[in-house]
This record gives structure tokens, C-alpha cells and sequence, in this order.
């Protein structure tokens, strides 16, 4: 670097400190490295720097002289301190680029094969009890997953000391409804079956899937789950009726026509009489069988709508009566295509849906049938 201004004891012109800008500004332009850079700042703007005893230099001259000489020096200062980090950014930003170029490493996986895709067995599971309830007559309503208590218990002649209202087995909004009880989740699908008795004049028949919720979780609960509830109201309808539309709906559903199937006394706040529907199996070797009298395996409830059912939703008992039921979609998937743990349709595991899932041309031939 040239020294175009005089000594320190000299005074130095504008024009001098001008030519010495200029001399800096070169020195900058022709560095090659970031250690140029900085040796150039401690020799221009160290404790002993070109520069910086220009400035100390100021306090010998007169005041019209500093202020004319310290003006362009100052000038110069920051001219060469603002050229000084950009060239300093320049060479990191290179060091930086080098060193990626160099220590790059491919950290992503090879991409996976592709593969088909596979219906989820709840799916396959609930388009085939639909669709055979539907062939027998049966039309598909639903509703809100969100209900009232009038609708989930009330007019179900489900009294206030149930054990489905208390906490334990129920969740609970803390929002209320126009009678100021609170929201509940649904714990059934029944509710459908009285928004559609008020709303429909009967004879009717039909099914209301969907969603409902309880407060368990095992391998067999899960604090979410899907059931078909069924409903059939006639003037003529009767218990023979509802044992062969059940029978006829499990012995299609598990292809077995010759599949046992019994009806057992039971209780439901809703049906009277009321039963639950046993099929027979047999255990081989710790797997359980579907088909005989050996055993007998609990699959559903069922029952006559009971009376106090129908007035609430302001039909003649005496004149209408018919059937209801109601079952777990899972249940059924779990029994017919062997699934042990009710959890894992929940689990989203794709190498569970491909060992039990089925291909998406087989969901939709079930679709057209």
C-alpha cells in the first residue's frame, strides 16, 4: 500500500487523504484471503495504524484545519470500515460454501418402493353390514355425534340413575343445551332412532352407523368406536321377525349358512323383552372358530322397542310395534378376520393395514354388489 499522505507531523491536504482512500480501497480489492483482510485492518485501523494516527494527528491543528481534515478522514474511516466487512462477508461466505461442497453428506433414506394401497378392515368391515342390511330393506339415516341427554337417554327410557349418565362412563360437554343439561358424546347410535321416529311416519326400517363414545380403553374398548343400530317399526312386526333378520344378517356376514344362533333373556332400558344374541363356536388349539354348539360367544343386543319409547316420540304403541338392535363394527372385524387387540385399528400402523387390509379393486366389487 502506497503512502500518499505526508508524515505525521506534516499537515495533510483533503486531496492527500483523498489519494490515500484510494490507496486503501485498492489494498482491499487485491486480497486473497481473510487473513489479508485482517492483517490490512490492524495495520490501518490498529493502535498504531495508518489511520488512526492521521486522526490523533488532528489535535495539532488549528480549528478550521481539524475540522476540514477530520471531516475527511472520518469519511475515509468509514468508507474503508463498510468496504472492509463486505469483503470480509464475501471470503466467510466462500470458506462457508467450500466447506459444504465438501462435507455435504445424503442423509435421506433411498425412497421406498411403491406399493398398493389397502382398505382398512373397520371400512370393509362396515360397507359389507351395510350393504347386506340394505339389500334386506333397510335404508342408512344419521346424526349428530354430539347429542343432548334427552336424546341419548331420556327419551330412550333411560332414567337419571342409569350408570351410562355418570361421568365414569360418559363424556360430558360444558356447554349446555336448551334445558340447561349439558352436551354429551354420544354413547350409541340410538339417538338416530328417535330423531327419526319424530320425524318419519312408520312402517319404516333402518340402520344408523357412525361413531360413538365411552370412557374405556382395553383390548377390547376403546374410548372411540363404531356401531350399526338397527330399527324396524310395523303394525305386524314380532320376535320371530327379529331372530331372522339377525340370522339371516351373521350367517351372510361370516358366509356361513349353517352358523347357530340364539337368542338369550337380557335388559335394555329401550327394548322389552329384550335379549342378546349368542352364535356357537369352538376353540382349536387357543383360536377361536366360529360355527357349532360347543361354545357360544355373545355377539349383540336386541329387543322389542319398548312402549315408553314410542310415546316419546308420539307413536301409538298399541298400533306400532317392532325390533331394535345394535352392535360393534370392530367386534365384527375382530371375529371374522381374526384381529386380537381392538386398539391397533387405531394405531395406524401401515404394516398392520397391509397384513389385515384388503386391495382397494376388491372394496369397490363390494361397493357394486
Amino acid at each position: 500500500m502506497s503512502q500518499n499522505i505526508p508524515p505525521n507531523d506534516a499537515v495533510p491536504t483533503v486531496a492527500a487523504i483523498s489519494l490515500f482512500q484510494d490507496d486503501l480501497m485498492q489494498s482491499l480489492t487485491i486480497a486473497t484471503s481473510l487473513q489479508e483482510i485482517e492483517a490490512l485492518r490492524i495495520q490501518v485501523l490498529g493502535r498504531q495504524g495508518t489511520l488512526t494516527l492521521r486522526l490523533k494527528a488532528l489535535s495539532t491543528l488549528s480549528p478550521d484545519e481539524r475540522q476540514t481534515q477530520g471531516a475527511a478522514l472520518n469519511h475515509c474511516r468509514q468508507t474503508f470500515m463498510a468496504a472492509l466487512q463486505s469483503r470480509k462477508q464475501s471470503f466467510e461466505k466462500q470458506a462457508m460454501d467450500e466447506k459444504l461442497a465438501t462435507e455435504k453428506i445424503d442423509i435421506s433414506l433411498p425412497p421406498a418402493p411403491l406399493k398398493n394401497g389397502h382398505t382398512h378392515p373397520f371400512t370393509e368391515t362396515l360397507w359389507e353390514l351395510t350393504q347386506t342390511l340394505v339389500n334386506m330393506g333397510f335404508d342408512v339415516v344419521d346424526g349428530p355425534e354430539i347429542e343432548t341427554a334427552a336424546y341419548n337417554f331420556s327419551a330412550l327410557n333411560i332414567p337419571d340413575h342409569h350408570p351410562a349418565r355418570q361421568d365414569h362412563d360418559t363424556f360430558y360437554l360444558t356447554e349446555k343445551d336448551p334445558s340447561g343439561a349439558p352436551y354429551v358424546l354420544r354413547t350409541h347410535t340410538s339417538p338416530v332412532q328417535i330423531r327419526t321416529l319424530q320425524n318419519r311416519t312408520p312402517p319404516l326400517r333402518i340402520i344408523s352407523p357412525g361413531r360413538t363414545f365411552r370412557c374405556d380403553s382395553d383390548a377390547t374398548h376403546t374410548p372411540n368406536f363404531h356401531q350399526i343400530e338397527g330399527l324396524w317399526i310395523d303394525k305386524d312386526v314380532h320376535m320371530g321377525h327379529l331372530k331372522g333378520c339377525l340370522a339371516d344378517m351373521l350367517r351372510h356376514f361370516f358366509n356361513k349358512p349353517d352358523l347357530e344362533v340364539r337368542l338369550r333373556p337380557s335388559y335394555f332400558p329401550f327394548t322389552e323383552p329384550s335379549a342378546e344374541i349368542d352364535i356357537g363356536c369352538r376353540w382349536e388349539k387357543g383360536q377361536l372358530i366360529l360355527g357349532g354348539k360347543e361354545e357360544w360367544l355373545e355377539i349383540l343386543g336386541c329387543g322389542m322397542v319398548h312402549g315408553k319409547v314410542l310415546e316419546n316420540c308420539n307413536i301409538d304403541p298399541s298400533v306400532y310395534q317392532g325390533f331394535a338392535f345394535g352392535f360393534g363394527v370392530e367386534r365384527m372385524a375382530m371375529l371374522k378376520y381374526g384381529i386380537p387387540d381392538l386398539r391397533s385399528f387405531y394405531d395406524g400402523n401401515p404394516v398392520w393395514s397391509q397384513h389385515y387390509g384388503f386391495s382397494a379393486a376388491r372394496a369397490f366389487s363390494a361397493l357394486d354388489q
